[in-house]
Parts: C-alpha cells; sequence; structure tokens
C-alpha cells in the first residue's frame, strides 16, 4: 500500500492528478508516491528535492517529463552515467549507468516547498533505498534540501560530523562512508536565471566521475 504519513502531500498530488494541466490533459498522470529509479549496482546518488507536479507527479518518474529532468540528463549523459541526454517519460529508452536518482521527499509539495515534518517523514524511505545500493560510493544533492538530506543519510549509518559544511554548489565533501558534492538544484528559477548553467552541471558530474575512480 502506498505511504499516507503525508496528509497534505497526498491530498496535493491526488488534486493535481484530477485536474491536470492543460498540455497534459489527456495524460493518465500518476499521482503517488515516485520512489528512485536506476541502476542496482550504482556507485552513484543523484539526490532531488521531490517529484515536480506535472513531472515526475505525472510520469511516476522522478526527474521525467519535465525541463528539470532533460537538463539534468544532458549533464549525466555527457559524464557517462545516462545512456542518452533526455527524460521524458517511463517508455523513452533511458537507463541510467554506475548512478541511482532518488528525492528526499517521494511526493510533490505545494510550491516545491514541503514541510520539515514531511521531509523527516519521508526519510526513512531515503535510507531503505540507500541500503539497497550495496556499492554507493558518493552522493551529488541537487539544492540545499537534498544536501542535508545527504547528511541525514550519513548520520543513519554512524556518520556524524561536528560542523557540517556549508552547501555551495561544485563543493566536495569526504567523509568515511561516501563522498558529498553539492550542486544548484536543476529547477528552471536556477536554469532560466543562469545561475546554473549546462557546463556547470556538467562540471559537478565529471567531478563525480573522478571521484569515483579515485
Amino acid at each position: 500500500m502506498e505511504c499516507q504519513r503525508c496528509a497534505r502531500l497526498r491530498r496535493y498530488c491526488t488534486d493535481v492528478a484530477r485536474a491536470r494541466k492543460r498540455a497534459y490533459r489527456d495524460d493518465v498522470y500518476w499521482g503517488k508516491p515516485v520512489p528512485g529509479f536506476g541502476d542496482p549496482h550504482a556507485r552513484l546518488l543523484v539526490l532531488g528535492l521531490a517529484p515536480a507536479a506535472h513531472g515526475g507527479n505525472r510520469t511516476g518518474r522522478v526527474f521525467t517529463g519535465d525541463g528539470s529532468g532533460d537538463f539534468l540528463m544532458r549533464a549525466m549523459h555527457a559524464a557517462g552515467f545516462a545512456n542518452i541526454p533526455t527524460s521524458r517519460d517511463v517508455d523513452d529508452g533511458l537507463e541510467l549507468r554506475d548512478a541511482y536518482i532518488a528525492a528526499a521527499v517521494r511526493c510533490a509539495p505545494p510550491d516545491n516547498k514541503p514541510t520539515p515534518a514531511e521531509i523527516a517523514a519521508c526519510h526513512p524511505h531515503l535510507v531503505d533505498e540507500a541500503a539497497a545500493l550495496p556499492r554507493l560510493r558518493a552522493v551529488v544533492c541537487l539544492g540545499r534540501i537534498g544536501f542535508d538530506a545527504a547528511w541525514r543519510l550519513l548520520a543513519s549509518r554512524g556518520i556524524v560530523v561536528k560542523s557540517r559544511p556549508p552547501f555551495e554548489h561544485g563543493g566536495l565533501y569526504r567523509t568515511a562512508a561516501l563522498t558529498v558534492i553539492g550542486s544548484y538544484h536543476p529547477s528552471r528559477q536556477n536554469t532560466n536565471t543562469g545561475r546554473l548553467t549546462p557546463g556547470m552541471l556538467e562540471a559537478v558530474f565529471r567531478l563525480a566521475r573522478r571521484e569515483l575512480i579515485r
């Protein structure tokens, strides 16, 4: 049975799926919690915020069906982590290589802003997903919420730092368990304003690739 821990998020996802966006009025929305996807033998975890209301919440696959997904996949493809540079729908043939994508929150939140309680309620799902990746060595965190979730994930593995490093794009932090790499989130707010460019995100994934071959 699907998770019902967060009434606000479940209500919002259901309402969006019922009303639908005009551009997708003929689509059948997923409208349920969206699990991660990718290579079960991945050494790299890509950790985002949450499914988009008309992206992952519509298609049933995180970072799929919207501009953010295509922006992300171009960078992952350039670094060899994806077989194609787009992420349109679950039947598009996309395969991740040595990478797995998940989100701190599995349900689309209103205004892309989950509450701290909702993030905490979803954290056990992330812990379980990461535990199912036995070769995991590094995490690329897309945005501050993903960055914070990565450090909570480390804490669940017994790695507690006295002073958590600040979030910054391209920041790399090695711990005894995992390497954490920060990146701006590929949201339209960042990509349309030039705060995050294709080259900047590609550089993050090249950094992750170098870290995996150390």
